[in-house]
């Protein structure tokens, strides 16, 4: 008998912590009561008329997960990494070691312009300093010294189309007061586009440790950049000519043609496919590679990555199979 009492009491005082917690104590009254129809309820969320869900991340971008190489025609053999995407479809056409971590050369450009657009304005003039002294042998160049200035404008057309590693710099030092808090600003907008398996270690693409990224965090880069109006009729030109100043106020005279060798006519698209642009970049560690839009007939726009193929020649024969796919 006592064991039962003493049951019943523990009994007792469960249910009265329980009502004091349901209930509360004297006057105190809870502001939103539960209610069926309350929209914060459990009871709305499992069973209600209504239902909300948040925009997936990826609701309006093409999402690769496996490799597809079924077409043979398609000769990748000498290319690490590839893929081809129609953007308005969402659709992946070709993938071939889109996820796999390699270097990116002067691809990286596309960064340090989008970066650039998003916290400079095109008229804001750059001053050089030393930092443009770059030494590395078979770098491109446009021969930038300490004191000369430009726009920010000049200063972007000549690094997507020249892929002057000087101009990279400049616009790092100026943009994010340091190069190396540039690249921190580089990496945060690279996290905030989910390209998550990148990191870079400079704006220009010369090799360097920790310098590293994708042909789908490319992809995700490139299709931020080409929101820039800016940014995508650069990429279109095929020429530049522009002067700028040194440090004594003297003019400097600078003209040259893109780098994308289809734009100057050294290779052809395939029939009903137009390239509208994009970056070119070649270094001994990450090969030869190539980043394009181009369009069909009816204006539909296409992304192309390939990264570390074995040459010139080569990566353009390649690109040429993977944007016959779009004909497909």
């Amino acid at each position: 008998m006592k064991c039962t009492n003493s049951k019943k009491k523990q009994a007792v005082l469960v249910i009265a912590c329980l009502m004091f917690c349901f209930t509360g104590c004297g006057e105190l009254a809870y502001d939103i009561p539960y209610n069926s129809n309350a929209g914060v309820s459990g009871f709305n969320v499992v069973a209600g008329d209504r239902t909300e869900t948040a925009a997936p991340f990826a609701a309006e971008l093409c999402v690769v997960t496996d490799n597809l190489t079924d077409d043979e025609s398609v000769d990748m053999s000498q290319a690490t990494a590839a893929i081809l995407l129609d953007l308005n479809n969402k659709e992946v056409l070709y993938s071939k070691g889109a996820h796999e971590r390699l270097q990116p050369a002067s691809l990286t450009k596309v960064m340090t312009a989008l970066v650039a657009l998003q916290n400079g304005s095109l008229d804001q003039v750059l001053t050089a300093t030393n930092t443009v002294n770059i030494t590395e042998s078979g770098a491109q160049l446009c021969g930038l010294k300490s004191g000369d200035s430009m726009t920010l404008s000049q200063a972007l057309h000549i690094l997507l189309m020249y892929s002057a590693n000087d101009v990279a710099m400049m616009i790092a030092e100026n943009i994010g007061g340091s190069v190396e808090n540039f690249c921190a600003m580089m990496n945060d907008e690279a996290a905030r586009l989910g390209a998550t398996n990148t990191h870079f270690s400079n704006p220009h693409g010369l090799t360097a440790e920790e310098h590293y990224t994708t042909a789908y965090d490319l992809y995700l880069i490139f299709n931020e950049a080409l929101k820039y109006e800016t940014f995508g009729e650069i990429i279109h030109m095929t020429s530049y000519q522009t002067t700028y100043l040194d440090k004594d106020n003297k003019t400097k005279e600078l003209s040259f043609e893109t780098t994308n060798r289809f734009l100057r006519g050294h290779f052809q698209a395939p029939a009903n496919v137009t390239v509208i642009g994009g970056k070119t970049g070649t270094t001994n560690a990450a090969g030869h590679c190539l980043m394009l839009l181009s369009k069909d007939t009816s204006g539909a726009p296409y992304i192309s990555v390939i990264l570390r193929s074995s040459s010139t020649d080569v990566l353009y024969a390649e690109m040429t199979d993977l944007l016959d796919e779009i004909n497909k």
